[in-house]
């Protein structure tokens, strides 16, 4: 992840400290704070103006704790929590008040969207009540309730005072000793050989053991000037506020309309309405005054009218009120709408807290608090692995790429979240050299870390738009059939962006045995199912290892992780360590040929011995297949008997051909994503940052089996720790629903006789079986036993409603795994 890893020569520095953080809004003072509670003592914040004068100044305040998964939930919720005692900590008022979020929904759609997050405020005991139009106005009497289905009520959530926030955080952080020091604009920084950091500004030279990025929109330009890669863009973001109207009183809930691109909320007797219309207008540095605190940008009246006219729908009242204020700020966005935090790739104590898609005050206390734990204790203590600024690949730099995505980046916030989206901006940077075969195919084509790969297909000639629902999206019936094809013949995936990395040299071996569970000091070209843990024993990468010789190991690991698995694997080659770690993601494509009937179509194109004796589950050869020399992985992630085949690039298209052609008589269908996802939760076949996560270990997660307790790993001591400690508090469930109606799909609540116990990880609607199927980790303070899984009635919880569920350790599907060794 460095483009330029050099060191510069150390300057005479006019200052040091242990901790550097630079820039002055909610991130860096909330992360300063947390750092100087936690007992930090050697803590300097620089700031290039005055406090708050980024983008911290011009936020809404905004304080919502329930969002649309457990993960940021977890951190959300927090911001309440730190608000509502900062002025009795500081002496500092902060203007926070809990005067409730009314959501409301104009489609059914939504309400029923609404409804599964307000399941998930259960959880974590928050109060989101359901309510109906009448009920949602008499909270806020000037609604216009007649265009909504209806609402969810949160009275906890609330406003908050973004200045005066961001200004208790920097009091309670100088209380605690932390330096802040304003009008200090960071003009240069650098590496020294030491490994420490300094920066210029205008006081001089500073040093630090470990610096902190946490300037908003200006973080990528001041990071590149180390080499790191931060993928943020500017964005134009509005809101107007209104003269003084009658129903505005200081209780009057936060209106959020989202169907309508618009939040209203209560200022100072006014009212402030602000949108994330559904295209946003992407802003580049450049266009930024220069030189400027407290930026200001023009009017937009055309590109505003859409949410102030959906405003007006849902609040008649605002066709008659004064507007006093039309506001235009800029804010920093991401490729994937979510933030940023963590140690850059590549350069050790170097942090960034930055990307906050106009969410800093909402995540900023949560995110800040994570942050200074990481930095303190070496290793994140929660699971961030979502907002990891290690999960960025390099070309999402590519200024064209952030222009065009921030566009739809902005809206997303306030669309449907429907399940399996996909986006619709800056698409075709990666392809398959297979991909016009799969166009021809009538693939429908998803993106994946830049991938465009097939998700489901039509057909030749067939309709490929994605009509999304929670019921029965378009590619059901398709995906039904590939399903269908996977279980009785055999079905061709294309996985080339599979992540993988070659690691070589002459200790490979023992720095791979360090650092992976489970044994790879095994032959050549026997396949190993591993993954790396951190020192809680947490689930960091889930791989595939084929030994190709003996300094020589070929990782695979999923698309969407890769640039994560690399970081993870680079961060632990110290000078000690004779390895090299390349990537080879490009050098190969890979056709994966699954299905009862895999076998078969294979001996039509190749002389290999294809037959279990010679070539066993789990191992790897070289087979000549047409013309072409390929690697053939004998794996599955559906459930099948089948091959990964990992063929050079230039190859691929020969071999596609040759297997295509073979496989007509043998009924061989193409399959995409979707049926890859439905397939590998029959089998319960565990997929990364979905059911592993670092706060998840191989024991909870069901891969005991993956281990090898006789070596020295990274890790162990935790494992044997829980091994040892009795029965397990928490592990991986499948359900399986007995109403074959419902779908699932992600987060829905886990009910063991009646108490919630945890929520799906990843579910599906099971074509084979014929009802929805899940996993999810269940949580019992006396443990998770095989009594209680068989003696409990569970049920699943959707949208607020609940349904009866079968629970079982095992999978649904081939529990035994007898298919895929057939």
């Amino acid at each position: 992840m460095i483009t330029n890893p050099h060191f510069r020569p150390r300057e005479v520095p006019t200052r040091h400290h242990e901790i550097l953080i630079v820039g002055g809004g909610i991130a860096g003072a909330s992360i300063a704070f947390h750092l100087a509670k936690n007992g930090k003592k050697d803590i300097a914040l620089f700031e290039r103006n005055s406090l708050t004068s980024g983008t911290t100044w011009h936020a809404a305040g905004l304080i919502m704790q329930t969002r649309g998964t457990h993960a940021l939930t977890e951190i959300a919720k927090y911001n309440a929590e730190l608000y509502s005692a900062l002025e009795a900590e500081t002496g500092q008022a902060t203007g926070f008040k809990r005067n409730g979020t009314l959501g409301v929904a104009r489609t059914k759609e939504r309400l029923y969207e609404t409804a599964r997050n307000a399941s998930i405020a259960k959880s974590f005991g928050l109060e989101a009540n359901m309510i109906s139009p009448s009920e949602a106005k008499k909270l806020y009497p000037a609604l216009n309730a007649s265009i909504i289905e209806g609402a969810v009520f949160i009275p906890g959530d609330g406003q908050t005072n973004p200045v005066d926030t961001c200004m208790a955080l920097a009091i309670g952080a100088k209380k605690n000793g932390v330096k802040i020091v304003e009008n200090a604009e960071v003009t240069d920084l650098w590496r020294i050989p030491t490994g420490q950091y300094q920066v210029r500004t205008s006081g001089g030279v500073v040093e630090a053991e470990v610096l902190v990025l946490a300037c908003g929109l200006w973080t990528r330009d001041l990071a590149s000037k180390l080499g790191a890669r931060i993928p943020i863009y500017a964005a134009e973001h509005f809101y107007v506020v209104t003269d003084p109207m009658d129903f505005v009183t200081p209780t009057l809930p936060v209106l959020r309309d989202t169907d309508g691109h618009v939040y209203l909320k209560e200022d100072t007797g006014k009212l402030l309405v602000g949108a994330f219309e559904p295209w946003g207008k992407p802003l580049p540095m450049g266009k930024l005054p220069k030189e400027t605190a407290f930026i200001e940008l023009c009017e937009d009246w055309e590109h505003f009218e859409l949410p102030m006219t959906k405003a007006i729908e849902i609040v008649p009242d605002l066709a008659n009120a004064g507007i006093a204020k039309f506001f235009n700020g800029p804010e920093s966005f991401t490729p994937d709408v979510l933030f940023m935090i963590g140690e850059v790739p590549g350069l050790k104590n170097l942090f960034v807290s930055t990307g906050y898609n106009s969410e800093g005050i909402e995540y900023g206390a949560g995110a800040g608090r994570a942050l200074a734990e990481w930095i303190i204790a070496g290793e994140p203590q929660m699971d961030i692995s979502f907002v990891d600024v290690a999960r960025f690949h390099p070309f999402q730099l590519n200024k064209t790429y952030l222009h065009d995505r921030t566009a739809e980046v902005l809206g997303l916030h306030y669309k449907m979240h429907w399940p399996r989206y996909q986006p619709e901006t800056s698409r075709g940077v990666r392809k398959s050299v297979l991909h016009d075969r799969w166009a021809r195919l009538g693939a429908s084509f998803g993106e994946g870390m830049g991938w465009e790969r097939p998700m489901w297909f039509a057909g030749e000639g067939g309709a490929t738009e994605n009509v999304y629902s929670y019921e029965e999206p378009s590619w059901f019936e398709y995906t039904s059939q590939e399903c269908h094809a996977a279980r009785n013949n055999a079905i061709l995936l294309d996985q080339s962006s599979f992540g993988k990395h070659l690691v070589q040299g002459r200790d490979a071996c023992r720095f791979l045995q360090w650092l992976c569970a489970g044994n790879v000091d095994v032959p050549v070209g026997k396949l190993v199912y591993t993954h790396m843990l951190n020192q809680k024993g947490g689930i960091e990468t889930d791989i595939t290892v084929n030994r190709l010789s003996e300094t020589e190991f070929l990782i695979i690991s999923s698309a969407t992780v890769q640039p994560r698995d690399k970081a993870w694997i680079t961060r632990h080659i110290t000078d000690g360590w004779n390895v090299a770690i390349t990537d080879a993601t490009s050098a190969y494509a890979v056709l994966s040929l699954q299905g009862p009937k895999s076998r078969a179509i294979l001996s039509q194109v190749t002389d290999a011995d294809l037959a279990n004796a010679s070539f066993p589950f789990a191992t790897s050869q070289e087979i000549d297949i047409g013309y072409a020399r390929v690697i053939a992985n004998r794996l599955t992630y559906v459930g099948e008997l089948g091959w990964e085949l990992h063929i050079p690039t230039e190859m691929a298209q020969h071999v596609f051909d040759v297997v295509w052609e073979a496989g007509q008589a043998y009924g061989l269908q193409a399959a995409g994503y979707h049926a890859l996802e439905h397939l590998r939760s029959e089998r319960a076949y565990r997929e990364y940052q979905l059911d592993l996560t670092p706060v998840d270990t191989l024991l909870e997660a069901g891969l005991g089996f993956t281990v090898d307790w006789n070596k020295e790993f990274i890790g162990k001591e935790a494992l044997i720790s829980q091994k040892n400690a009795g029965p397990l508090k928490k592990r991986l469930v499948s359900f399986k629903l007995r109403d074959p109606k419902p779908v699932l799909f992600h987060e829905e609540l886990i009910r063991c006789d009646g108490r919630i116990v945890g929520y799906i990880s990843s579910g599906v609607k099971s074509f084979t079986i014929g009802t929805s199927v899940g996993m999810g980790y269940v949580n019992h303070p006396a443990g998770v036993t095989k009594d209680l899984i068989e003696n409990s009635r569970w049920e699943i919880e959707i949208a607020g409603k609940l349904y009866e569920s079968d629970a079982s350790l095992r999978a649904f599907f081939d529990p035994n795994g007898e298919r895929a060794k057939q």
